[in-house]
């Protein structure tokens, strides 16, 4: 009996002596045991994958913020860049920074001369058989009276009379863009100015006897060729605000943008603001109260882009929508169209205008103040480049964070699969 004694007291002190026995009898035991266990375990990892998971949330929600920060300061930067180009390009038109003595002449000795408001009248005079030559003509003979004249009275003028340039060599540009036919064109105000210069017989002939036709036999000339004839109330005028405080009540059309956003190398503006419009002229010419500028010209030369030279023209090809000329003799019809070969020399042109009304009065300021604006526009281009390095490099560490969530995420993922399957081994059936 006594070894029977022996083998119970040292098993029933076992537990006793050696605690961790029993865990491990427990353990390998007891299912109930190990669930438990595992499941502690589960939802500890995922507290610490939830821990983990917003930290990653929110280290990428600070970064975005950075970002957008950085594009918005961009933005800005690039708005106020463009405003200083505009400011720049207006102060440079202002001093007249497009006359020829800036760029390359288009050389020819005959007309090197500046064409004053007076010969222009005379080479349209000279143009014998033409409507204008006639009306010009008719005016040159008998001064204002011919205006009280039923036939004439609603003529307001000749393209080529009512407005000048500053430059002989943009004149000559522009007449050529324009052609002789629409600088001979006459102007009326009304459709019923219109209808009074040509009358037609019961065939449908012109008369001869009556309107300009009559009008041209009566001082000794033929009328033989088309002529052609400009409503300004039937035109479609510009829509769109006027430079504020501008005299000269020029369009506010926006100035071109190359596909980055900034203004086009050797951009003077458009030609439709570089005709100068008389006083008399400038305000209230339709029922509508539209001047000159809005309805003629803005027709005839739409948004005309002017250029320095063919180089910087070309060069701003993606933003000519309406065609483009540069001063050097380059021409753009319209978007495709180029026009190629020796210019050519129309004897009817713009006459340039007198004094230089259209300088500023301080023109050594503005000389100062474009320079600083160019400092300026420096400084804020620093300021760019800055922002443009910090946005690139938060953009790279919000890429690096984010390949780390996705490693992660695939971690977990394949961590809580493995749970789930230890999970479903150990469930009893």
């Amino acid at each position: 009996m006594l070894p029977s004694s022996h083998q119970l007291s040292v098993h029933t002190a076992l537990p006793i002596q050696d605690p961790s026995a029993l865990n491990h009898v427990g353990q390998s035991d007891s299912p109930i045991t190990r669930r438990d266990d595992v499941r502690n375990g589960a939802l500890c990892q995922a507290e610490t994958a939830i821990y983990d998971s917003k930290k990653f949330e929110d280290d990428l929600h600070i970064i975005g913020l950075k970002i957008k920060k950085h594009e918005e300061n961009i933005k800005f930067l690039k708005s106020k860049k463009n405003s200083l180009d505009d400011s720049i390009l207006d102060l440079q038109v202002c001093l007249g920074k497009y006359h020829s003595s800036s760029v390359p002449m288009i050389e020819d000795e005959d007309h090197s001369h500046v064409e004053s408001e007076e010969e222009t009248v005379q080479h349209i005079i000279s143009h014998e058989k033409s409507a204008a030559g006639i009306l010009c003509l008719l005016r040159t003979r008998h001064g204002s009276q011919a205006s009280h004249l039923l036939l004439t009275k609603d003529v307001l003028g000749i393209v080529a009379t009512l407005g000048k340039v500053d430059d002989d060599n943009l004149s000559r540009l522009l007449s050529e863009y324009l052609g002789i036919e629409t600088m001979l064109a006459v102007v009326c105000k009304t459709y019923d100015g219109v209808k009074v210069l040509e009358t037609y017989e019961k065939d449908g002939s012109v008369s001869k006897s009556s309107g300009l036709h009559g009008l041209g036999t009566s001082i000794g000339r033929h009328l033989d060729e088309r002529f052609l004839v400009i409503c300004l109330e039937n035109l479609r005028p510009y829509i769109g605000e006027l430079v504020a405080d501008d005299p000269q009540r020029k369009l506010d059309i926006l100035k071109p943008r190359l596909p980055g956003g900034e203004s086009p190398p050797g951009f003077l503006g458009f030609a439709v603001n570089m005709i100068i419009i008389d006083s008399a002229n400038l305000f209230c010419l339709t029922a509508n109260g539209h001047g000159l500028r809005e309805t003629l010209f803005y027709n005839i030369f739409s948004r005309l882009q002017v250029y320095k030279t063919r180089a910087d023209m070309l060069q701003a090809l993606p933003c000519i929508t309406d065609g483009a000329l540069s001063l050097d003799g380059g021409m753009v019809k319209t978007t495709g169209m180029f026009s190629l070969g020796n210019w050519e020399q129309l004897d009817v042109k713009f006459p340039k205008s007198q004094g230089t009304s259209n300088l500023p009065v301080n023109y050594v300021d503005t000389e100062k103040q474009i320079k600083e604006l160019k400092w300026e526009k420096e400084r804020m281009m620093e300021d760019m480049q800055r922002e443009q390095a910090l946005l690139n490099n938060a953009k790279q560490h919000f890429e690096i964070k984010k390949q780390e969530v996705l490693k992660f995420m695939a971690l977990s993922a394949s961590y809580a699969t493995q749970q789930h399957i230890q999970a479903s081994r150990m469930t009893p059936r």
